[in-house]
Parts: structure tokens; C-alpha cells; sequence
């Protein structure tokens, strides 16, 4: 008799929608069915080791009661592509299967679900010359100015871009500058099999809130208890290593970038850094967050393979269990 294969499960949503908590509460209810899991992380942030704070990385007793993949595994001086995480999150399920384990993919970086799915396409190759004058115009005209003059070309990719992300507004208008093609044709779904995609069908699932303020709510809390509990230390240890700067993806997430500023504003003004928040540093950071939280959403919103639990409903977790549980083949015995 052929054993059904075992699913391969997606959590989705923005940030501090409560995936980590939904995938704890998946593995448990999939523990007392005897069946085991193991949770490979799509967080771009979550791979840089040092980052743990800022990044609202699982605690040490919940990465201890399921089995991670992907987290901790760069250094913050390098960078991690969504055509490595293909790669590694590919090969991590195959494994995870061959251990008769659900893979439980649960992250926010919608990019790399997407890349996943539907495929990447080829990349232009960058441009030294084209960037080093994008940049010069940038010093002189401001990174919002060459956000719109983005908008004007490609809207698609604008609209996801908050108007001082440096780095992606440089390369989606190098791309437009070298190839005269929008950055969003790249990014287009390429055709492939439906056995491409490793996320089972009916098995993506996207925690997303129906009253933005709950999110808004606890995007606040969060970011208060990260800073109470040594955000702005951990960034000035980052800083003291000496080769790291804020160009870098990693000290470009969310909340990093804005304490990095914070910090470089204190030493110029001689204030105090040893303090757990810095003035204006609480506000840009939850702001930035909630910037993030609204790109992801309208990543989301363009992926109709997803299934939408209101992440803001008291019975959420009960609900993502019991959708997700459904996914499995019948328990034999």
C-alpha cells in the first residue's frame, strides 16, 4: 500500500501577526497525533547570527521544542540571496520529508514564498557605473525624490518600497537604467509545473489582520519590549565590531537601520548612549515596522494560492491548527 506523502505546510503573514506562536501551536497538535515536524524559517532577518533582539528571534526554549532550519547561519558582514534560500529551503524539505516530517515553512519575507513558488527569473547583473551615479544624484536630490522619479517607471515595484530604502530603489533603477525593463518584469511568476511548487496545494496559509489597528497595537508592544530588554545594546555591539556598516542588508532590517541612525545622532549631539531608547528612536522604529507590515500585506494579497485566517480573531490559532491538520493524510491505525 503507497503512504500518502506528507505536506508540506506555509505560514505567511506580517510582522507580529503571530506566525511563531500558530506554528508552536501546529506542532504540538501535530506532536500528539505522532507525527513530528521541523521549521525552516523565510525571514531574511532571522539568518544573521548576533541578531536577536531586533529581529524578534524564537527564544532558546521554543527553538528547543521543534527542530529550525535557517536561522543563525551568516554572519551579519554577508549577504543572503532568495535564490540561496530556494536552494537551502528546497534541499531542508526533501530532507525533512525523508525523516517522515511535516516541513513547516513560516516566515514573513513574502519575496522569498514567492521565489519558491513560482521560480526566479535571471537577474541582470549589477552595474558599478550605473549605481555610483544613481547614488550621486541620490546625495544630491534625496532618496524619496528618486523614489517617485521610481514610481514614474515602475509602480509596481515603488509601491513596496518605503521612499528611503536606499538599497532597493538603487538596484530597481539601475535595473530599469541597464536593461529598460521594470524591475517587477523579474519578478513576474515564470510557467512551471505545478510539482515545482513544494508547497502543498490548499496548504499556504496567511495570518493577516481585518483591523490594521490590532496590528498597529502590537507592532507598539513588541518594539517596547525590545528596546527594554537591550535592542540598542545589541546594535552597539554590532557597531563596535568595526566592519560593519548601515549599508549592509543586515543592519538594514527594520529597527536596526533606525537605532544605527539613533546611535550616529547621539554621538554627534553628545548624548548618552547607554540608555535603553534614544530620543525619536521608539517612534521612526515602530513606523518603519508598520511600513514593513503594509509592503507585506500587499505582497500577500497578490499570492491568491493563499489561505486568509483573520490573525486578529480570538480562535486564530485554533483555526490555522484545524486548516492545516486537514492537510494531512488520514492517520492510519
Amino acid at each position: 500500500m503507497t503512504v500518502p506523502a506528507l505536506p508540506c505546510i506555509a505560514i505567511a503573514g506580517p510582522t507580529a501577526s503571530g506566525k511563531t506562536a500558530a506554528a508552536l501551536a501546529l506542532a504540538a497538535a501535530l506532536a500528539l497525533r505522532g507525527q513530528g515536524c521541523e521549521i525552516v524559517s523565510v525571514d531574511s532577518a532571522l539568518v544573521y547570527r548576533g541578531m536577536d533582539i531586533g529581529t524578534a528571534k524564537p527564544s532558546a526554549a521554543e527553538l528547543a521544542r521543534v527542530p529550525h532550519h535557517l536561522i543563525d547561519i551568516l554572519d551579519p558582514l554577508h549577504s543572503y540571496s532568495a535564490a540561496e534560500f530556494v536552494r537551502d529551503a528546497t534541499r531542508l524539505i526533501t530532507a525533512i520529508r525523508q525523516r517522515h516530517a511535516v516541513p513547516l515553512l513560516v516566515g514573513g519575507t513574502m519575496l522569498y514564498f514567492k521565489a519558491l513558488m513560482d521560480g526566479l527569473d535571471d537577474m541582470p547583473a549589477a552595474d558599478p557605473a550605473t549605481r555610483a551615479r544613481l547614488d550621486a544624484e541620490a546625495a544630491e536630490h534625496g532618496w524619496p525624490a528618486m523614489h517617485a522619479r521610481l514610481a514614474a517607471v515602475d509602480p509596481a515595484t515603488a509601491a513596496r518600497l518605503a521612499p528611503n530604502d536606499s538599497q532597493r530603489i538603487q538596484r530597481a533603477l539601475e535595473v530599469w537604467a541597464t536593461t529598460g525593463q521594470p524591475l517587477s518584469h523579474f519578478h513576474q511568476a515564470k510557467t512551471r509545473a505545478a510539482s515545482a511548487n513544494p508547497i502543498s496545494a490548499g496548504a499556504f496559509f496567511s495570518l493577516e489582520p481585518e483591523n490594521r489597528a490590532w496590528l498597529h497595537e502590537r507592532i507598539a508592544r513588541r518594539f517596547d519590549a525590545m528596546l527594554e530588554g537591550g535592542f540598542l545594546s545589541e546594535v552597539q555591539q554590532l557597531r563596535a565590531r568595526g566592519d560593519l556598516h548601515p549599508d549592509l542588508p543586515s543592519m538594514r532590517c527594520v529597527g536596526y537601520r533606525q537605532a544605527w541612525e539613533a546611535l550616529d545622532l547621539a554621538a554627534a549631539s553628545g548624548l548618552p548612549s547607554d540608555q535603553p531608547d534614544l530620543p525619536g528612536l521608539r517612534e521612526k522604529g515602530i513606523a518603519a515596522t508598520r511600513q514593513l507590515a503594509k509592503r507585506q500585506i500587499t505582497w500577500l494579497r497578490s499570492m491568491p494560492q493563499r489561505q486568509t485566517i483573520a490573525c486578529d480573531a480570538p480562535e486564530a490559532e485554533q483555526q490555522l491548527v484545524q486548516a492545516a491538520l486537514a492537510c494531512l493524510p488520514p492517520a492510519r491505525g
